[in-house]
């Protein structure tokens, strides 16, 4: 029992030093960028990386399906879940420590995305450029309350080229790879997802297949 218990105590402060690393981060770059460039402006760092401010309603990448206040809220009820599951998984002896990481990563982002949404139309005006956005007393923003724009800088144009004339449509336009615009909330989504994905997918099918007979078992 005491060995379990250190155990739950170390991946607690594992997850949560994470979730309070990311979300620190995120936001220290966010309102640096927000308050030191203009929208739109970009800073090449090198030809396959630069900092570009964008700011975006929507979900991830600057993808947009969903209405506004429906995505904050899904995101609000996403981080609530995560928030149980972590805690769940610190009580778990059989939990790789890997995987504690990967779902902490996703919260840390989830949540990170959800200051800019609640907050940022509050406390930040949103001029045209080539002014920059200044902090302002709550209620004196550019929006309400859920009604932010999220912060993306990260734009890597990893190579490009243009498709050869002869293909029916596309033929003749320029490809470029990677072009959304991503801040660090959306890295961590994105790498925490992709390493469940690879690396802990056979967990999470294990732990469905053996539910069942724990189940029989207990019975």
């Amino acid at each position: 029992m005491r060995m379990e218990w250190t155990k739950g105590r170390r991946m607690a402060f594992i997850a949560w030093a994470i979730v309070v690393s990311v979300i620190i981060a995120d936001q220290a770059l966010k309102i640096w960028i927000k308050t030191h460039f203009y929208l739109n402006e970009d800073y090449e760092i090198a030809p396959w990386f630069h900092i570009h401010f964008i700011q975006n309603n929507g979900m991830a990448f600057g993808l947009e399906f969903f209405n506004k206040y429906i995505l904050t809220f899904f995101r609000l009820a996403l981080f609530s879940f995560l928030v149980w599951y972590i805690r769940r998984l610190c009580h778990e002896a059989r939990v790789p420590t890997g995987y504690l990481v990967c779902i902490a990563l996703i919260a840390a982002g989830a949540f990170g995305n959800i200051i800019d949404c609640v907050f940022y139309g509050e406390i930040f005006t949103n001029p045209y450029p080539p002014r920059v956005a200044e902090f302002v007393p709550w209620g004196e923003g550019y929006g309400s309350i859920f009604q932010g724009l999220v912060v993306d800088m990260f734009y890597f144009p990893l190579f490009s080229f243009h498709w050869p004339q002869w293909i029916p449509v596309i033929g003749g336009q320029l490809f470029s790879f990677f072009d959304p615009v991503f801040n660090i909330a959306d890295a961590a989504i994105s790498v925490g997802m992709a390493s469940i994905l690879v690396f802990y997918f056979k967990l999470l099918e294990h732990s469905l297949d053996d539910e069942p007979k724990k189940g029989s078992h207990n019975s």
